[in-house]
């Protein structure tokens, strides 16, 4: 082989050589820009934190203007059992319960059954240790039937159940309000039979122990 093919061969070689490489550096250089497009975790480093002025004139309150008050938001916290047959709402101030009318009363009825009697004497023993002196009972129904009949019935229900709470803490000196409310406020959808059962309630709600005397 003669010198000039054996230098001709070299020649080429390293033009081969050069197109891989080239091939290589980009290939290196653009799969890790591809990635970092799509990565769902980016480093926290890859751009400098911010530098924040303390003195910077837009980060202070206007001249005479003060900041509003502290306040606690209320958290609501509710429990409902598997059924639904009671439901339990909490929040810092107030305690409310809804106790389906089917576990209360008869149907179309607001003569308190021999069970509901011991359930609405526990709420009341629970409302003599919070030390709560107003009690609401309000009554609802579903949307079938009469408005006005649905008026009346979730009045009287409520009234009965009181009147169980009344006995209960005779001398604990509570101020009430009693009130039917009927078919208005539903909690559930009124096109399902359960969503109807729901809303046939009566709740029982008053101050959490030490809310009502810090209210006042």
């Amino acid at each position: 082989m003669s010198d000039a093919t054996i230098r001709g061969r070299r020649a080429r070689a390293r033009t081969a050589g050069a197109v891989l490489s080239g091939v290589l550096v980009f290939g290196l250089m653009a799969v890790p820009n591809a990635m970092a497009d799509d990565d769902p975790y980016p480093s926290a480093s890859a751009a400098p934190p911010v530098e924040v002025d303390a003195n910077d004139s837009d980060l202070k309150l206007p001249e005479g203007a003060t900041l509003a008050p502290a306040k606690v938001l209320d958290i609501v916290s509710v429990i409902e059992s598997e059924g639904g047959e009671e439901r339990r709402e909490d929040t810092n101030e107030n305690v409310k319960l809804a106790l389906q009318a089917e576990v209360l009363f008869g149907k179309d009825s607001a003569k308190l059954s021999p069970a509901a009697n011991s359930r609405i004497a526990a709420i009341a023993d629970e409302i003599k240790k919070s030390g709560a002196t107003r009690v609401r009972v309000f009554g609802f129904t579903d949307d079938l039937g009469s408005a006005a009949h649905g008026d009346v019935l979730s009045k009287q229900r409520a009234e009965a159940v009181h009147g169980i709470l009344e006995q209960e803490l005779a001398s604990a000196g509570i101020t009430y309000e009693i009130r039917g409310y009927g078919e208005q406020y539903p909690i559930a959808d009124n096109d399902t039979e359960e969503g109807r059962k729901k809303n046939r309630r009566v709740e029982i709600s008053f101050p959490r122990g030490g809310s009502e005397t810090a209210a006042n």
